[in-house]
C-alpha cells in the first residue's frame, strides 16, 4: 500500500464516509453523503483503489433491479491510515483557523 501524496478536503470527506460506514458503500451514496459531485468522488475512489487504500467490488444482488453498483470499502491496512489522515487534517485546520477578534477591540 502506498501513501497518499495529495490529501484534499474532498479526499478527507470520502475517507470519513468510508471510515464511518459499516461495510461496503456504493459510490453514489458517498457522493450524496459528502455533497460532492460524482465527477469528484469517483476519481478519488479510483486513486485510493490504485494505492491499495480501497477495495472496490461489483455488487452481486440479482434480485435488485437497476444497474449493478460498485461497492467500496477501506482495506484493513488503510483503516488506521485513513483515521490518521483525517486527524492530521483536523489538526492542521485548527492551527490555521483565523482567531476571533478580542472583545471590545477595534477592527
Amino acid at each position: 500500500m502506498r501513501g497518499l501524496t495529495r490529501v484534499t478536503e474532498p479526499t478527507i470527506e470520502v475517507l470519513q464516509v468510508l471510515l464511518g460506514s459499516h461495510g461496503a458503500v456504493w459510490g453514489l451514496r458517498i457522493a450524496k453523503e459528502t455533497g460532492r459531485p460524482t465527477g469528484t468522488v469517483y476519481p478519488i475512489l479510483a486513486r485510493l483503489e490504485s494505492l491499495g487504500w480501497v477495495q472496490g467490488d461489483w455488487e452481486d444482488a440479482p434480485e435488485r433491479s437497476g444497474p449493478r453498483r460498485r461497492l467500496y470499502r477501506l482495506t484493513d491496512g488503510a483503516v488506521e491510515l485513513a483515521a490518521e489522515a483525517i486527524e492530521a487534517r483536523r489538526r492542521a485546520a485548527a492551527t490555521t483557523a483565523p482567531r476571533p477578534a478580542a472583545a471590545g477591540g477595534t477592527l
